[in-house]
């Protein structure tokens, strides 16, 4: 976990995970707390974190360095599970690579979804810099920036 998502990250886990073993190959498939998921191991190594997972996590201040804030009109729709646009990224934490799993949050540090972001955070403060700088690049900052897998409304309780 701290690895991936930063020192002390791990620490926010109780002793008494729930692991999950894959039948095929007796390799680590998924892991929780009391009956709720927390993450899942994906193929390239990374883990596909819950909501759940995410707001145990956020806790600790070095995840924020995972996270990533989008713009106020973005908040609705990436709650309700709706990819989240480069151009409507705010900020982003230093540990966002691309291909990484992420937190979207909003400036009071809740969680609004997971998901996996498709670049890194060179990318996302290089446009950010640009547009406060009003260079005409619109153009240029298009396209998804983060598929949400999950969000706060998007969940059937």
């Amino acid at each position: 976990m701290d690895f991936i998502f930063g020192n002390g990250i791990s620490s926010v886990l109780s002793e008494n995970l729930d692991i999950e073993y894959s039948k095929k190959t007796g390799k680590i498939k998924s892991f929780g707390i009391n009956d709720r998921l927390v993450g899942t191991f994906r193929t390239d190594g990374g883990i596909a974190l819950t909501i759940y997972g995410a707001t145990l996590f956020i806790k600790q201040k070095y995840f924020l360095e995972n996270c990533i804030v989008p713009i106020d009109d973005a908040v609705s729709f990436v709650s309700e599970g709706r990819s989240l646009f480069v151009k409507h990224v705010f900020s982003c934490g230093s540990n966002v690579k691309s291909g990484s799993d992420v937190a979207i949050i909003d400036k009071n540090e809740s969680i609004l979804a997971v998901g996996r972001s498709l670049f890194s955070f060179d990318y996302y403060t290089h446009n950010s810099n640009q547009l406060e700088s009003g260079d005409n690049i619109a153009s240029q900052i298009r396209g998804i920036g983060v598929k949400i897998r999950e969000g706060i409304k998007s969940r059937s309780s």
